[in-house]
Protein backbone atom coordinates (compact mmCIF):
# COMPACT_ATOMS: atom_id res chain seq x y z
CA UNK A 1 0.00 0.00 0.00
CA UNK A 2 1.62 3.27 -0.74
CA UNK A 3 2.60 5.61 1.86
CA UNK A 4 0.76 8.84 2.95
CA UNK A 5 2.16 11.61 4.01
CA UNK A 6 -0.03 14.50 5.17
CA UNK A 7 -0.83 17.64 2.71
CA UNK A 8 1.42 20.47 4.75
CA UNK A 9 4.21 18.22 4.50
CA UNK A 10 3.90 17.24 1.13
CA UNK A 11 3.19 20.87 -0.12
CA UNK A 12 6.83 21.55 2.44
CA UNK A 13 8.89 18.86 0.27
CA UNK A 14 7.25 20.59 -3.13
CA UNK A 15 9.33 23.54 -1.48
CA UNK A 16 6.08 25.76 -1.67
CA UNK A 17 6.60 26.86 1.96
CA UNK A 18 7.85 25.24 5.51
CA UNK A 19 5.13 22.94 6.78
CA UNK A 20 4.17 25.54 9.71
CA UNK A 21 3.71 28.23 6.60
CA UNK A 22 1.59 25.12 4.66
CA UNK A 23 -0.87 24.52 7.29
CA UNK A 24 -1.76 28.42 7.74
CA UNK A 25 -2.28 28.06 3.58
CA UNK A 26 -4.73 25.59 4.25
CA UNK A 27 -6.58 26.94 7.15
CA UNK A 28 -6.44 30.46 4.98
CA UNK A 29 -8.64 27.85 2.31
CA UNK A 30 -5.62 28.68 -0.03
CA UNK A 31 -5.04 25.28 -1.56
CA UNK A 32 -7.36 23.13 -3.48
CA UNK A 33 -6.90 19.03 -2.92
CA UNK A 34 -8.82 16.87 -5.85
CA UNK A 35 -11.12 19.95 -7.16
CA UNK A 36 -12.43 20.04 -3.10
CA UNK A 37 -10.78 22.81 -0.56
CA UNK A 38 -7.92 21.15 1.26
CA UNK A 39 -8.43 20.37 4.84
CA UNK A 40 -5.48 19.86 7.74
CA UNK A 41 -6.90 16.04 7.56
CA UNK A 42 -5.89 15.34 3.74
CA UNK A 43 -2.95 12.73 2.55
CA UNK A 44 -0.97 12.49 -0.27
CA UNK A 45 0.65 9.57 -1.52
CA UNK A 46 4.25 9.69 -1.39
CA UNK A 47 4.33 7.87 -5.18
CA UNK A 48 1.82 10.71 -6.51
CA UNK A 49 3.44 11.88 -9.28
CA UNK A 50 1.15 15.33 -10.25
CA UNK A 51 -1.28 14.59 -7.42
CA UNK A 52 -4.45 17.97 -8.24
CA UNK A 53 -2.96 20.14 -5.65
CA UNK A 54 -3.94 24.10 -6.11
CA UNK A 55 -2.34 27.28 -4.51
CA UNK A 56 -4.53 30.29 -5.35
CA UNK A 57 -5.97 28.49 -8.52
CA UNK A 58 -2.51 27.48 -9.73
CA UNK A 59 -0.71 23.91 -9.88
CA UNK A 60 2.22 23.55 -7.76
CA UNK A 61 5.06 22.00 -9.35
CA UNK A 62 6.35 18.71 -8.78
CA UNK A 63 8.39 17.64 -5.50
CA UNK A 64 11.92 19.16 -6.91
CA UNK A 65 15.63 17.68 -5.17
CA UNK A 66 16.47 19.40 -2.44
CA UNK A 67 18.62 22.15 -3.05
CA UNK A 68 21.09 23.73 0.06
CA UNK A 69 22.83 27.32 0.07
CA UNK A 70 24.28 29.36 2.32
CA UNK A 71 23.74 33.38 1.31
CA UNK A 72 25.69 36.33 2.37
CA UNK A 73 22.79 38.98 2.84
CA UNK A 74 23.81 42.73 3.02
CA UNK A 75 21.65 45.21 4.82
CA UNK A 76 18.62 46.37 3.09
CA UNK A 77 17.62 43.07 1.78
CA UNK A 78 14.44 42.01 3.30
CA UNK A 79 13.73 38.57 3.57
CA UNK A 80 10.33 38.87 3.52
CA UNK A 81 9.30 36.68 -0.20
CA UNK A 82 7.17 39.43 -1.41
CA UNK A 83 7.40 40.67 -5.94
CA UNK A 84 5.80 43.71 -4.99
CA UNK A 85 8.90 44.82 -2.60
CA UNK A 86 12.10 45.94 -3.94
CA UNK A 87 14.31 45.10 -1.53
CA UNK A 88 13.13 41.61 -1.18
CA UNK A 89 14.86 38.60 -1.12
CA UNK A 90 12.90 37.19 -4.02
CA UNK A 91 14.73 39.40 -6.42
CA UNK A 92 17.79 38.05 -5.42
CA UNK A 93 17.14 34.61 -5.86
CA UNK A 94 17.10 32.55 -8.91
CA UNK A 95 14.01 31.32 -10.77
CA UNK A 96 14.75 27.36 -10.18
CA UNK A 97 15.44 26.04 -7.72
CA UNK A 98 12.89 27.81 -5.91
CA UNK A 99 14.70 28.51 -2.71
CA UNK A 100 13.41 30.11 1.07
CA UNK A 101 15.12 31.10 3.34
CA UNK A 102 15.09 28.64 6.61
CA UNK A 103 15.14 31.61 9.26
CA UNK A 104 15.26 35.45 8.67
CA UNK A 105 17.39 38.12 9.38
CA UNK A 106 15.81 41.67 9.55
CA UNK A 107 16.53 44.03 7.05
CA UNK A 108 18.59 46.25 8.71
CA UNK A 109 20.91 43.20 10.03
CA UNK A 110 23.48 40.89 7.69
CA UNK A 111 25.16 37.95 7.57
CA UNK A 112 24.31 33.91 6.82
CA UNK A 113 20.96 32.43 5.84
CA UNK A 114 20.20 29.34 4.88
CA UNK A 115 18.26 28.73 1.64
CA UNK A 116 16.49 25.65 1.21
CA UNK A 117 13.61 24.06 -0.21
CA UNK A 118 13.87 21.42 1.87
CA UNK A 119 10.59 22.47 4.19
CA UNK A 120 11.04 19.58 6.26
CA UNK A 121 14.47 20.53 7.43
CA UNK A 122 13.30 24.18 7.03
CA UNK A 123 10.63 23.45 9.79
CA UNK A 124 12.87 21.68 12.56
CA UNK A 125 15.58 24.89 12.32
CA UNK A 126 13.35 27.11 12.60
CA UNK A 127 10.59 25.81 15.33
CA UNK A 128 11.42 27.10 18.53
CA UNK A 129 11.10 23.35 20.60
CA UNK A 130 14.34 22.54 18.98
CA UNK A 131 16.32 25.19 20.37
CA UNK A 132 19.47 25.28 17.98
CA UNK A 133 22.13 27.22 17.94
CA UNK A 134 22.76 30.64 16.19
CA UNK A 135 25.34 32.87 16.91
CA UNK A 136 25.87 36.71 16.10
CA UNK A 137 28.51 39.63 16.20
CA UNK A 138 27.12 42.67 18.02
CA UNK A 139 29.07 46.14 17.57
CA UNK A 140 26.78 48.34 19.72
CA UNK A 141 27.05 52.56 19.62
CA UNK A 142 29.21 53.03 23.16
CA UNK A 143 31.34 50.89 25.45
CA UNK A 144 29.78 48.67 28.04
CA UNK A 145 30.96 46.88 31.29
CA UNK A 146 30.89 43.29 32.10
CA UNK A 147 27.41 43.89 33.90
CA UNK A 148 26.02 44.39 30.62
CA UNK A 149 27.68 41.03 29.64
CA UNK A 150 25.98 39.46 32.77
CA UNK A 151 22.89 40.74 32.01
CA UNK A 152 22.81 39.82 28.55
CA UNK A 153 23.63 36.19 29.54
CA UNK A 154 21.30 35.88 32.46
CA UNK A 155 18.22 36.55 30.00
CA UNK A 156 16.74 40.23 29.57
CA UNK A 157 12.87 41.25 30.09
CA UNK A 158 11.61 43.55 27.80
CA UNK A 159 7.68 43.94 26.92
CA UNK A 160 6.19 40.75 27.53
CA UNK A 161 8.61 38.18 27.31
CA UNK A 162 12.09 37.31 29.04
CA UNK A 163 14.81 36.08 26.94
CA UNK A 164 16.24 32.88 27.88
CA UNK A 165 19.55 32.64 29.57
CA UNK A 166 22.67 32.24 26.32
CA UNK A 167 26.36 32.47 25.96
CA UNK A 168 27.56 36.03 25.05
CA UNK A 169 31.06 37.36 25.34
CA UNK A 170 33.15 40.44 24.88
CA UNK A 171 35.24 40.90 21.72
CA UNK A 172 35.73 44.51 22.61
CA UNK A 173 34.35 47.18 24.93
CA UNK A 174 31.76 48.24 22.04
CA UNK A 175 31.15 44.43 20.62
CA UNK A 176 30.06 41.01 21.76
CA UNK A 177 29.49 37.76 20.39
CA UNK A 178 26.43 36.11 21.30
CA UNK A 179 24.96 32.09 20.97
CA UNK A 180 21.07 32.29 21.14
CA UNK A 181 18.68 29.58 20.65
CA UNK A 182 15.62 31.55 20.62
CA UNK A 183 14.46 32.81 17.92
CA UNK A 184 12.47 35.97 18.92
CA UNK A 185 11.55 39.06 16.13
CA UNK A 186 14.57 41.68 16.46
CA UNK A 187 15.53 39.79 19.90
CA UNK A 188 18.93 40.74 19.90
CA UNK A 189 18.20 44.83 19.19
CA UNK A 190 15.53 44.60 22.07
CA UNK A 191 17.69 42.62 24.64
CA UNK A 192 20.14 45.35 23.89
CA UNK A 193 17.83 48.65 23.60
CA UNK A 194 16.07 46.69 27.07
CA UNK A 195 19.66 47.33 29.14
CA UNK A 196 20.38 51.18 27.12
CA UNK A 197 22.47 50.25 24.12
CA UNK A 198 21.37 50.58 20.40
CA UNK A 199 22.95 48.10 18.00
CA UNK A 200 24.75 49.84 14.78
CA UNK A 201 25.97 46.56 13.67
CA UNK A 202 24.56 42.62 13.60
CA UNK A 203 26.04 39.71 11.82
CA UNK A 204 25.05 36.22 11.66
CA UNK A 205 27.98 34.05 11.63
CA UNK A 206 26.70 31.08 11.86
CA UNK A 207 23.15 28.58 12.05
CA UNK A 208 24.34 24.96 13.56
CA UNK A 209 27.19 24.10 11.69
CA UNK A 210 26.78 26.13 8.39
CA UNK A 211 29.18 28.85 9.23
CA UNK A 212 29.87 32.22 7.17
CA UNK A 213 33.35 32.14 7.13
CA UNK A 214 34.79 34.06 4.23
CA UNK A 215 31.82 34.45 2.01
CA UNK A 216 31.51 37.58 0.05
CA UNK A 217 28.67 39.57 0.76
CA UNK A 218 25.91 38.85 -1.36
CA UNK A 219 27.47 35.84 -2.99
CA UNK A 220 25.92 32.45 -2.46
CA UNK A 221 27.49 28.63 -2.40
CA UNK A 222 26.03 25.61 -2.24
CA UNK A 223 26.43 23.50 1.13
CA UNK A 224 29.02 20.96 0.80
CA UNK A 225 27.78 17.02 0.95
CA UNK A 226 30.05 17.43 4.28
CA UNK A 227 27.93 20.07 5.60
CA UNK A 228 24.70 18.47 4.28
CA UNK A 229 24.78 15.18 6.07
CA UNK A 230 26.01 16.82 9.36
CA UNK A 231 23.18 19.49 9.05
CA UNK A 232 20.61 16.76 8.49
CA UNK A 233 22.10 14.58 10.96
CA UNK A 234 22.11 17.27 14.17
CA UNK A 235 18.12 17.70 13.05
CA UNK A 236 17.37 14.30 13.46
CA UNK A 237 16.43 14.13 10.17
Amino acid sequence: MPVKMRLEQYLAHCGVSSRRQAQRLIAAGRVSFNGQLATALDRVSEAAVNPNILLDGAPIAPIESKQYWLYHKPVGIDCRLLPDLPSSLIHILPPAPRLYPAGRLDKDSRGLLLLTNDGELTHRLMHPDFGHEKVYLVTVDRSFSNEFIEQMSQGVSYRDVTTKPCKVEAVSDVQFRITLTQGLNRQIRRMTKALGYNVIDLVRMSMMNCQLLNLPEKQMRPLEAAEISTLRHQLKL
